[in-house]
């Protein structure tokens, strides 16, 4: 068993060495080098043998016939490796076939590394045929049994010396060219198969996360912006209608305060389900709608206004300065917040939202004139925290507690430069 890992191991590392060479920038242009050099080589030791074989002439010796047939076939080799290096693949592939059939037919001679070259020009041709034959590859399929007719015409045309050298290799190439060509139109067949597949796996998988990612924001939309709403009016409705109510006898008031006990709990719960189908979907809800600011703040106060019932004013004061869609997103929150917290906890009292721009910042008040922190306003608290953190995260700060002389404050100051990239 450890031997055959090791020969794998052997094989694989030739495998990658031999694929890094090809993918090399000049990996092709030194293979044919190569080939070039191994077709002189032969081609001089072919010529040696020639001159050798033929008889000397009265006017021409065994050394001017080896340099003869040594130039020969030297220009014969080059001419059936070199194109590789220069040449695309098919117009390689057809000019090393002519330069192959060239030197079969006229002089009976092609080397080994010519016959190596065919049929790397032939796969080249093959792999890169299937981007132009619109991923089918018929084009190099094509080609490639059209390379191969000359080889078997000349095998047919040699078949009278049959056992020869020439005819040998001529059929060896009629044989191996078509191989070598749906060799290259298979690879590339697979390489396209695998890429489409995980073009395909990876599309299926953004579709399947965005929808959940959509599903997930659209749920914590319309808990926030319907569900939310109207669960928190119906608590701010039932305690108006108990206090405001006279003669109401003491079963219905305790009903009343039920319901709007069981609507804060069942709003404290929804607030935590939607942190939880926030935590992937938040930031694709604020991408798909804009977040609001200073410009809609006037319509929160009339909306809390009409919701409750009770006076509530908006009171600008100083000349506005220029805050960032941060700092403004932070004031309308806070605001929100405050207003949400005295009609839950101060039902009835009136309530003033100030916005007072002065000294390069801005002031956000929220006072109701309710009964303060001896009451219900500071029953739970659960809204402050959050408050603090808005101011704080655009680099402002934020008090609440006491008014004077009653009721509860909340004070923002908010900076009023522009934020870099807002």
């Amino acid at each position: 068993m450890g031997g055959m890992s090791l020969a794998a191991d052997w094989r694989a590392g030739w495998a990658g060495r031999a694929e890094r060479i090809a993918a090399a920038r000049h990996g092709l242009a030194m293979t044919a080098g190569l080939l070039g050099l191994a077709a002189v080589i032969e081609a001089l030791a072919r010529a040696a043998m020639t001159a050798h074989a033929a008889p000397a002439t009265v006017t021409q010796n065994q050394g001017a016939q080896f340099f003869e047939w040594g130039l020969l076939y030297c220009v014969l080799g080059l001419a059936t490796t070199l194109p590789l290096a220069f040449l695309r693949p098919a117009p390689a592939a057809v000019t090393l076939t002519a330069a192959s059939l060239l030197s079969l037919a006229l002089f009976h001679f092609l080397t080994v590394a010519g016959a190596a070259a065919e049929l790397i020009a032939v796969y080249r041709s093959g792999r890169g045929g299937t981007r132009r034959g619109g991923g089918r590859g018929g084009g190099a399929q094509y080609a490639a049994l059209g390379l191969t007719v000359p080889f078997l015409v000349l095998a047919l045309a040699t078949g009278a010396a049959a056992g020869t050298e020439t005819w040998v290799l001529t059929v060896v190439l009629a044989a191996l060219v078509p191989a070598a060509a749906w060799a290259g139109v298979a690879r590339r067949a697979r390489a396209e198969a695998q890429l489409h597949t995980a073009a395909t796996q990876v599309i299926a998988d953004t579709l399947v996360e965005h929808t959940a990612r959509g599903e997930r924001a659209r749920i914590a939309r319309e808990l926030h912006d319907v569900v939310a709403h109207h669960i928190s009016m119906i608590a701010v409705q039932a305690e108006t209608a108990r206090l405001t109510t006279p003669g109401m006898p003491s079963a219905g008031a305790q009903r009343l305060s039920e319901i709007g006990d069981t609507a804060r709990a069942g709003l404290t719960e929804m607030r935590r389900l939607l942190g939880v189908l926030r935590e992937d979907a938040q930031a694709e809800a604020a991408d798909r709608h804009p977040q609001p600011g200073l410009e809609q703040v006037p319509g929160l106060v009339d909306e809390a206004r009409e919701s409750s019932g009770a006076a509530c004013r908006l009171i600008i004061s100083g000349p506005p300065v220029t805050v960032g869609p941060g700092v403004g997103l932070a004031a309308y929150r806070i605001a929100q917040e405050a207003l949400t917290n005295a009609r839950r906890h101060a039902p009835g009292a009136a309530v003033d939202v100030e916005l007072r721009y002065g000294d390069g910042e801005l002031r956000l008040i929220i006072r109701d004139n309710g009964p303060g922190p001896s009451g219900p306003a500071t029953a739970d608290g659960h809204g402050l925290p959050g408050m603090r953190e808005r101011a704080a995260a655009v680099g402002g700060q934020l008090r609440a507690g006491a008014a004077i002389p009653g009721g509860f404050l909340v004070e923002a100051r908010l900076p009023g430069t522009c934020e870099t990239g807002g």
